[in-house]
């Protein structure tokens, strides 16, 4: 062989060896990136063409696939659709699926590695490929009442069994319909989608857990108060300033209790009864002493700044521990242990709060898939639950207990009483901009002895109470509500 023929052998071989490496680096190691972007027309129809699994909470089919004559061959539909729409999501052709549509949907398909058992059963059967049934831990019952309670006012409900992690409930408003966005028409889908996007009440947004952070608000103060009894500062029964106003350090400003009123005559309070009547000025002072690296540990103890996934995937929560690079200063402290300045939460991060103090100080995983089921009912997941930690003692954790049913019992939290049950709870108003009404919050646990059921509320500006909201006012009925169901069940 002559030399130029020689290298062109030796170019086309070194070619074809690229080529081999490309096409397996492709089929093999990108495979599931490119099965799972939603930009993959061709894993869209193969999906589509599959009797997609239904997803199941209570026994009750929420979202399913019917045989529709048309190239899809199934239309997704959903029952009951606004009421579960922060669950479900919606499947789309032509847009990208949300919610737990696309959390679960490698179960719903049947290619999660889990199933592989069935999928070679039907590979040697012959049999049609058929996705699995997502039992979720959603109660509809609780779900309902979430729902009723919270009427049209913007917010969301979180409800959680603090002793497993379970979401009974998870509420976000406004909803929506998936059922337009899940039509095979694309006309219809894109006009309905557009006009979810469009919405400024942002609807798509799931309230809960993501598309958005609030203020806190006075429901940080469990975090403030736990950081100074797991730091062994104060005692419940112990004096604590309480002044009318305090001045903020290093700052020409002054900050005031909730409607300019006195926690104490005498400028000094116990920390159960700074909790119960939420005195700002205790709470801001006690933030002070602790010092901000106190209350970040103390938040991040509790889940905060964490990546989690239920399996939808939740936004982090976020204690300001740092601005440009430096540490917070004291001013700021004392504003972030109130929940203001700029600490930010999810409904989901309160309600862990609550559950991990109902639950003795330890905090478990919350999670929303109870169980997947095959064509043929066989168990193929079933979910255990998982301690993510523990981030106060027992003894903390009883202690808060305590203090929190004193907000119920005679604070600020009344309107959550029920009666024969014991009720742990704490409101929260939490300030937005000089042109808005405040946040409503409330978060609680029932009944305080054996809790059932740990629930965060809120209410976006004030909902129909606007500039007069309280969330004793305005969010502890709404959560009252939802423990009843819980109990009654």
């Amino acid at each position: 062989m002559n030399v130029p023929i020689r290298r062109v052998a030796v170019v086309a071989l070194a070619l074809f060896l690229v080529l081999m490496v490309a096409s397996t680096w492709i089929q093999v190691a990108q495979a599931p990136t490119l099965n799972a972007d939603g930009r993959n027309s061709r894993s869209l129809y193969r999906d589509l063409s599959i009797q997609r699994g239904p997803i199941i909470a209570g026994g009750q089919t929420i979202a399913e696939s019917v045989p529709v004559d048309d190239a899809f061959m199934y239309q997704r539909v959903y029952a009951e659709p606004e009421l579960y729409s922060a669950v479900t999501g919606y499947y789309s052709f032509r847009f990208q699926s949300t919610g737990m549509e696309r959390a679960a949907n490698e179960y719903l398909v049947g290619t999660s590695d889990s199933l592989w058992w069935d999928r070679f059963r039907n590979l040697i059967s012959g049999g049609t490929p058929q996705g699995s049934s997502v039992e979720l831990t959603i109660d509809p019952v609780v779900q309902q009442a979430a729902w009723d309670a919270l009427g049209d006012q913007r917010g969301a409900v979180v409800a959680l069994d603090p002793k497993t992690g379970a979401v009974l409930a998870m509420v976000s408003k406004p909803a929506f319909d998936p059922n337009l966005v899940a039509s095979h028409s694309s006309a219809d889908a894109s006009a309905a989608f557009q006009a979810l996007a469009d919405d400024s009440a942002r609807p798509l947004d799931n309230r809960a857990i993501a598309g958005r952070t609030y203020p806190p608000g006075s429901t940080f103060k469990l975090v403030t108060a736990a950081a100074a009894l797991e730091g062994g500062t104060v005692t419940p029964d112990q004096q604590i300033p309480a002044p009318d106003q305090l001045q903020l350090p290093q700052s020409s400003s002054v900050l005031n209790n909730f409607g300019g009123e006195s926690c104490s005559p005498t400028g000094t309070t116990t920390l159960a009864d700074a909790l119960r009547t939420s005195c700002n000025t205790a709470f801001a002072q006690l933030g002070i002493d602790l010092g901000p690296e106190a209350l970040d540990e103390q938040a991040k103890a509790f889940g905060f700044d964490a990546r989690m996934s239920i399996p939808l995937q939740v936004t982090s929560s976020q204690f300001p521990l740092e601005v440009d690079g430096a540490t917070i200063d004291s001013a700021k402290t004392a504003l972030s242990a109130i929940g203001q300045y700029d600490v930010k939460v999810t409904p989901m991060q309160v309600a862990m709060i609550s559950a991990a103090i109902a639950n003795g100080g330890t905090l478990m995983q919350p999670y929303m898939i109870d169980r997947v089921r095959t064509p043929d009912l066989t168990v193929a997941v079933d979910t255990d639950p998982e301690e993510i930690g523990t981030p106060i003692s027992r003894e903390t954790a009883d202690t808060l207990r305590d203090m929190m049913i004193g907000v119920v019992q005679d604070g600020t939290g009344t309107s959550a009483q029920i009666s024969g049950v014991q009720v742990a709870g704490k409101s929260g108003t939490a300030e937005t901009t000089a042109d808005a009404a405040p946040h409503a919050w409330f978060t609680s646990f029932a009944p305080a002895d054996d809790p059932q059921v740990a629930v965060a509320v809120i209410v976006e500006n004030g909902g129909d109470a606007g500039n007069e909201a309280t969330g004793g006012r305005v969010a502890a009925p709404i959560a009252r509500a939802v423990m009843e169901a819980v109990m009654n069940r």
